[in-house]
Parts: C-alpha cells; sequence; structure tokens
C-alpha cells in the first residue's frame, strides 16, 4: 500500500510539474525571451483558435528512448493536419516510461486518432487543460 500511495503521488507531482512547465515555456508567453545560443529547441505557440488544450500521459512505454520518442513525435507532426491538430511539446522520463505531450484538438477522439494513426503509442490519460499565469 505504501508503494502504491508512492508512485500516485509521485505521478501527480510528475503531472504537476509537467503543466507547470508548459506554462512557463511557450513563446512569447515569458516576460524576458532568452538568449537564442541558449534556447534549445523550437517552442510552437498556442493559438487555441477554437481548439482545446490538452496534456496526454502515456505510462510504462518500455525501453522508451529520447531518440525513439522524437521519432514518434515526428510522426505525428507529419499527420496531425489531417485531423485539425497541433502537438506542441512533449516532456519524457525514461526510467519509469512516462511521457506527456501538450496538443491543441478539436476533440480529445482527434488527438488519440492521431497518435494511433502515427506510432499506435494511443496515451493512457488525455487531461483537458487551462493555460494559467
Amino acid at each position: 500500500m505504501k508503494d502504491r500511495n508512492c508512485k500516485m503521488l509521485f505521478s501527480g507531482l510528475v503531472t504537476a510539474m509537467a503543466l507547470f512547465v508548459c506554462q512557463n515555456t511557450m513563446a512569447g508567453e515569458t516576460e524576458s525571451e532568452p538568449e537564442p545560443s541558449k534556447v534549445q529547441s523550437k517552442v510552437t505557440p498556442v493559438s487555441l483558435s477554437g481548439g482545446h488544450l490538452y496534456m496526454d500521459i502515456h505510462r510504462n512505454i518500455d525501453d522508451l528512448t529520447a531518440a525513439g520518442l522524437y521519432d514518434a513525435h515526428q510522426k505525428d507532426l507529419e499527420i496531425q493536419a489531417k485531423y485539425g491538430v497541433t502537438y506542441h511539446r512533449y516532456w519524457f522520463e525514461e526510467e519509469t516510461g512516462t511521457v506527456f505531450c501538450l496538443v491543441e484538438s478539436p476533440s480529445k477522439e482527434a488527438a488519440a486518432r492521431v497518435h494511433l494513426e502515427a506510432h499506435g503509442l494511443v496515451a493512457d490519460e488525455l487531461i483537458e487543460v487551462s493555460r494559467g499565469f
């Protein structure tokens, strides 16, 4: 029981951290922009033009690697327009096989369909989120 409670607490903390990070790393949303030399990846701003914002969570992905996840994300980007979806960003933790994806989509079903068609790694959970400050 103690181990289960620790895992649940960890999962909740990771979710909160991912939401905090996504709120504070979107382009144009910070008080001061970082120096270009310190920017490690391109960040797509969230437009929410008629879409909903979701955080999807994948758990216990066996043999998760940064390279494999990058490839899967590229496959999402290749087909997302077909469903009116925009996968903005992702975060991961290799040790636990946990991945978080920030996605703008007309529906949960459309967001899930992109993952299913692109690479088959459908999220375990898809939560509608609101942008904080």
